[in-house]
């Protein structure tokens, strides 16, 4: 069974539909959450995870003198749960170096793009809806990633597509994408599960 964290800033209906998932759906028997980590003590996420019975902590920023110690005490949570694979859901802090170093390969991320479009440093949540709307894409989408040390560049785990029509506003996009969040990041993560037992 894989033991996952959930590093979450917000409302956490991405980090629900992975509990959900390995409760009823394709995770079920292959994971479960056990850790919820929050860098916001208001996050609507720690109220669901508190829901779930699942152990939730907050580790804010402005608590530490420095980056190092802030990710290490993040690093240490992880560990002392045991976990086997990071999953951020909404998650708005670059992720440490250290935590990086440590889960390589282990660490994913969901954007609302079809990465490499409308991905990097400023592009998150409405901001991309609004610059594919900008841009009057055809298409947009979900995209579950590997993390690097940099933005959105690292490996595409799966990706998903929604038609945008020229009428759809900033707000319509947002909708179909988070329909299709829920849907592909349980995918993403039996796909990485299934290959990590395989090989």
């Amino acid at each position: 069974m894989m033991r996952l964290a959930v590093l979450v800033s917000g409302g956490g209906s991405n980090m629900q539909s992975i509990i959900d998932s390995t409760k009823t759906g394709i995770l079920k028997g292959l994971a479960q959450v056990v850790l919820v980590i929050s860098n916001n003590p208001n996050a609507y996420a720690l109220k669901r995870a508190k829901n779930e019975n699942i152990k939730s902590v907050c580790v804010e920023r402005k608590n530490f003198n420095d980056e190092k110690s802030f990710n290490n005490t993040m690093l240490e949570e992880l560990k002392n749960a045991d976990v086997g694979i990071v999953c951020l859901a909404g998650y708005m802090r670059m992720i440490g170096h250290e935590i990086i170093k440590t889960y390589h390969g282990r660490v994913l991320n969901i954007h609302p793009a079809l990465l490499p479009k409308f991905g990097g440093k400023g592009m998150y949540g409405h901001r991309v809806h609004e610059a594919v709307v900008k841009a009057k894409e055809p298409k947009s989408g979900a995209t579950v990633h590997f993390v690097e040390e940099e933005y959105d560049t690292g490996e595409v785990i799966i990706q998903q597509e929604v038609e945008v029509s020229e009428a759809d506003t900033s707000q319509d996009v947002a909708k179909k994408v988070l329909a299709v969040e829920h849907q592909v990041y349980p995918k993403a993560i039996k796909k990485v599960i299934d290959f990590r037992l395989n090989n």
